[in-house]
């Protein structure tokens, strides 16, 4: 279940700032807790010592909110929020609009969202207690953590632990919790501080899926896997914490795949369109990673961007800016239902999920890169079994040009059985196979144990 600490509804307003208008963020420095309105104003919410004594005894000490703004709620909405004590704005920050960097990060709205201050302990035990009841009313399985980023660590050093002492509690095995940091760069190391800073088990893999965008929806070389993959170490658990972010090529807020594609070779054929996501299936599939696929890429949407954009319905829609979308592999539209299984992208995710979870070496295999390229062209990784220590290779080709290249492979790995595309049957020689692939084509070849 995807779940929310950060922020809830744009129910609070300031009386300094029009209905609608953004209000700038006011800091701490320029207006601390105890100065009404800024540095000159009277003095308020004596002997609080401020967020960082996270006691109740101290925030019982804040009870004046005109620090920064003058926040109130409107008449019809102070009792929207559920439960009741998310309607008082003492339990924000009431601080105007995050800009996303310094303080603002973890204290500004989100573009206007009310932003909870998560440091008061009030909080915290309200948090758990409403997200702990979901565990023991609904048995979910995991959280999916939207704007993790924005919350402060010593928030989730206290939820975590609770989550996973209910989840036990309850009989769920392994619940999976990974927050959302938004980060369009190949930047393994903003991603992997929230896993040692904030402690959370594992984060949405941005960077890979920005990785995949560069590479297969543009022109960069596959040497960018290089850069991702090297990255694995900065995380909490290095490789074992890898293995477990969820890896995805697009969303319902960054667009889908195909979109992207689209967009950066509008000149493209639709069956080049397809060859490329079937590409970037193959990666997400095969790689290191838990992968993660937005319902309605398997039926081929495409949408116009991103957000809601990119939220087509797979029942028969009736919203126009979705079923005027061209979709791939089918001729179909989103005007009626989208749940067949005859869809090439469909039956892709499906041959290659049986794939991957009948070969320990694609679920939680050690990568290896074997080759890659400055330019559109060949990427190769050796992934193995943890268990027998068995190869599984896989190749891509990301250029428009088919190719045929050696690669590297371990001089026990002689016969090799195709599980997708084409696979030489046998080594060229000790510790080097022959690899011939089409214009964006993809091969997943396991050695024979011998």
């Amino acid at each position: 279940m995807d779940i929310i600490i950060n922020h809830t509804a744009d129910v609070i307003q300031y009386r300094e700032c029009s209905v609608g208008v953004p209000c700038p963020y006011r800091d701490r420095a320029a207006y601390p807790y105890q100065r009404k309105g800024g540095l000159g104003g009277k003095a308020i919410n004596g002997g609080f010592v401020g967020d960082g004594v996270e006691t109740a005894a101290n925030f019982a000490k804040l009870t004046d909110t005109t620090y920064a703004y003058t926040p109130y709620v409107p008449a019809a909405e102070r009792t929207v929020k559920v439960p009741a004590w998310l309607n008082d704005p003492i339990y924000y920050h009431n601080r105007g609009d995050s800009t996303f960097t310094n303080e603002s990060s973890t204290m500004g709205d989100f573009s206007g969202l009310d932003d909870v201050m998560t440091e008061n302990p009030r909080v915290v035990s309200g948090m758990i207690d409403i997200f702990g009841s979901w565990i023991d009313r609904f048995k979910v399985d995991g959280f999916r953590i939207d704007t993790a980023r924005h919350v402060n660590p010593e928030f989730w050093a206290q939820f975590i632990p609770a989550m996973l002492t209910r989840a036990q509690a309850n009989g769920i095995p392994n619940f999976h919790i990974f927050g959302e940091v938004s980060d369009h760069e190949i930047r393994p190391a903003v991603l992997a501080q929230h896993t040692i800073v904030d402690k959370l088990p594992a984060v949405l893999d941005f960077a890979f899926r920005q990785t995949v965008v560069e590479t297969v929806a543009g022109t960069r070389g596959t040497d960018a896997f290089e850069a991702l993959l090297d990255g694995d170490v900065l995380y909490a658990k290095g490789g074992d914490t890898a293995a477990i972010l969820p890896t995805f090529t697009g969303n319902h807020d960054d667009g889908r795949f195909a979109t992207f594609v689209r967009k950066a070779f509008p000149q493209a054929s639709d069956d080049e369109v397809l060859k490329r996501v079937l590409l970037s299936n193959a990666m997400l599939l095969t790689l290191r990673g838990v992968p993660t696929i937005y319902s309605g890429d398997e039926q081929g949407f495409v949408g116009d961007g991103n957000d809601q954009d990119a939220r087509e319905d797979m029942f028969a829609s009736k919203v126009a800016v979705y079923n005027d979308n061209r979709l791939l592999g089918t001729t179909k539209t989103t005007a009626t239902e989208s749940f067949g299984e005859t869809n090439p992208l469909f039956r892709e995710i499906a041959d290659l999920s049986k794939v991957r979870i009948t070969h320990p070496a694609l679920t939680r295999g050690r990568t290896l890169i074997r080759s890659r390229s400055e330019t559109p062209g060949l990427l190769a990784v050796s992934r193995f079994d943890p268990t027998t220590g068995a190869e599984i290779l896989l190749a891509f080709n990301t250029s428009a040009k088919p190719l045929t290249q050696p690669v590297q492979v371990e001089t026990g790995s002689t016969r090799f059985t195709t599980l997708a595309g084409t696979c030489a049957p046998r080594a060229a020689a000790p510790g080097s196979v022959m690899m011939t692939l089409p214009a964006f084509g993809y091969a997943v070849c396991a050695a024979e144990v011998r």
